[in-house]
Formats: C-alpha cells, structure tokens, sequence
C-alpha cells in the first residue's frame, strides 16, 4: 500500500503542476484555494482553474489511465511485452471511425463520438478475431493481422483527412496528433462514464489475466475458456481504448510504458498492476501534457507527439534489452 501512496502523491502533484502551469502560471497555494474554495479566491483564478485547466488535467488523467489498463490487458493476453491497443490496430480502428466522422460530418455532439469510436475500434477487433481464428486463436496471429490492418486503418485515416475541405482536414490532423486543447467538462463527463464498466471488467477478470501469462495450455488445464475470455478481453479493451481515442485522439506509447513501469513498482499480480498502471498512465499523460505546453511556449504542442518524444526511446530500450528472448 505504501507504493500506492506514492504514485497517489505523485498524481496528485502532478495534477497541481498542471493546473497551477500555464501562460499565467498560478501559485500552487492559489489552485488549491480555488479547487476547495472557489468563492473565496480571485475570480480570474477561480475560472482559470476550474474552468480551463481543471478539465484539460481531468482529461489527462482518464486517457491515460484507459490507456494504460487497456496495455495491460493486451500485454496479458498477447503474452507479448511490446503489445499494446495501438501496436495491434485496436486505436487504429478509433481513429479510422473518428476522422471519417470529423471530415465528413463536422462536429458532433460530444456523447456521441465515443460511440462512434468504440463502434470502430470494436469493428477493428472483430475483423482481427476473425481473420486469426484458426480453429481458435493465437497471440501471434492476432498481433501479426493487427499491425497490418492497423496500418490499413491508418492510411485510410489519412487519405480520407486530405479528401475533405482545408478546415477539415486540419482539424483531423491535429486531432490525429492527440490534443488536449479541446478538454471540456462535458468530454471529462463522458470520458469517465464510458470508462467504468470496461475497467470494472478488466479489474473483475484480474486472475484470468494472470492464467494467460501461464499459456493457453496451462489456462484450458485450470478450466478457463481461453477463446471466450481473449474476445471479452479485446471488447474491454476496444471500449477503453475507443473511448479514449474518440476523447482526444491517439495517444502513443502510453499503453505501451505505463504497464512496464507499473511492473517494476508492484509485480505481476493483476489485481494490483491494473490499478498501479492507471496511476502510471495518468501521471505520464499529466507530466507529458505540462512538457507539451511549456516546451515551446507559448506554442502548445498536440500532447501526442510529447508522448511519442518520449516513447520512441522507451521502445528501443524494451527492444534492445529483450533482444535475447
């Protein structure tokens, strides 16, 4: 319980940080202040907080948190390290979905995109379930069919942006590139709604997860159905993924570093990594957000490309120091 505590502290200073930084930076003393009194602090702090930065680092948090345990899972039940609801063409799909939306339909309301998203990342997931099935299934060719679809998904993502009209296609680009500008309460509502059951599920099969990392052969000895749990697994983590998605775009290497970093922290157990990646995923979004916006200050840069900044490295290093297994 102690390690949680001190990923609780870390969240919490990073969330402080977050909203406490900005073109007028805030001393922490006065975000606190606004956060638990409002009616007593400055009212330009006050509506700073509350209703700007407070959203954004809301934001930050659930994205990454989905992120992190849609990781997780898919690491479990790939029994694959680098795997990731990206790497198998799961975010892909979202994505896919969202740009068609956005070129084609403008804006829709915010509690419709999610659906949308997760219509597509789930689309996605059953187009990759299907064409692995082989008399059931195997990580392999699960993760070999995603990488391939995905890239179809991402070329047919661009193409469709550069077929809409200029205003179009830029929103789509930078949404494309995961933004947090667009971080409203509505979106932070709908977010967190569409977030529960899916990581209720995926927190709720925790020793299922443990039984995939022992192989398909050692789950069907000790009873599980390991074709039915792989799909409601991959459903969990198309509806974190796709919400996610939907709310600011594709967030890279966050599913990919938040479970391995939470490994090191509390082990292998998943009903405690599934909770410590959470908390990890959300910290990274959070510290990755704050870098995006003071890097190059004023300019804010798409909190997606800090990520990937940051992430290309962590990769190589997974790769370079597993390049034995």
């Amino acid at each position: 319980m102690t390690r949680f505590a001190v990923l609780i502290v870390v969240l919490a200073a990073a969330m402080v940080a977050s909203v406490a930084m900005g073109e007028l930076n805030l001393a922490p003393r006065d975000v606190i202040s606004a956060l638990t009194a409002p009616e007593t602090a400055p009212p330009y702090v006050a509506m700073i907080v509350n209703d700007l930065r407070l959203p954004r680092a809301i934001m930050a948090l659930l994205v990454g948190a989905a992120l992190a345990v849609a990781g997780t899972a898919t690491q479990a039940i790939m029994r694959n390290p680098l795997a990731e609801p990206g790497l198998i063409g799961i975010n892909s799909g979202a994505a896919l979905m969202a740009v068609i939306v956005i070129v084609e339909t403008g804006t829709l309301p915010d509690r419709l995109m999610p659906v949308l998203s997760f219509a597509g990342a789930l689309g996605m997931s059953v187009l990759i379930y299907a064409l692995a099935w082989r008399e059931g299934t195997s990580s392999l060719r699960i993760i070999l069919i995603g990488i391939g679809l995905g890239a179809l998904a991402g070329a047919a993502a661009t193409f469709v942006s550069l077929m809409g009209d200029v205003a179009a296609a830029q929103r789509a680009m930078t949404w494309l590139a995961g933004s947090l500008q667009d971080s409203r309460w509505p979106k932070v509502v709908t977010l967190a709604a569409w977030s529960v059951l899916p990581f209720a599920v995926l927190w709720g099969l925790a020793r299922e997860l443990d039984l995939f990392r022992m192989g398909d052969e050692v789950g069907q000895g000790l009873g599980q159905n390991v074709d039915l749990m792989r799909g409601v697994i991959i459903l969990a983590c198309a509806a974190l993924a796709g919400a996610a998605v939907a709310a600011t775009g594709p967030v890279a290497f966050v599913g990919l570093a938040a479970p391995h970093i939470a490994r090191k922290i509390v082990g292998a157990s998943h009903r405690l990594l599934i909770p410590a990646a959470a908390l990890t995923g959300a910290i990274l979004v959070l510290l990755a957000d704050i870098a995006a916006r003071r890097l190059l200050a004023p300019v804010q840069l798409p909190v997606g490309v800090m990520t990937a900044i940051l992430g290309a490295p962590f990769f190589g290093w997974l790769l370079w120091t597993r390049r034995n297994e």
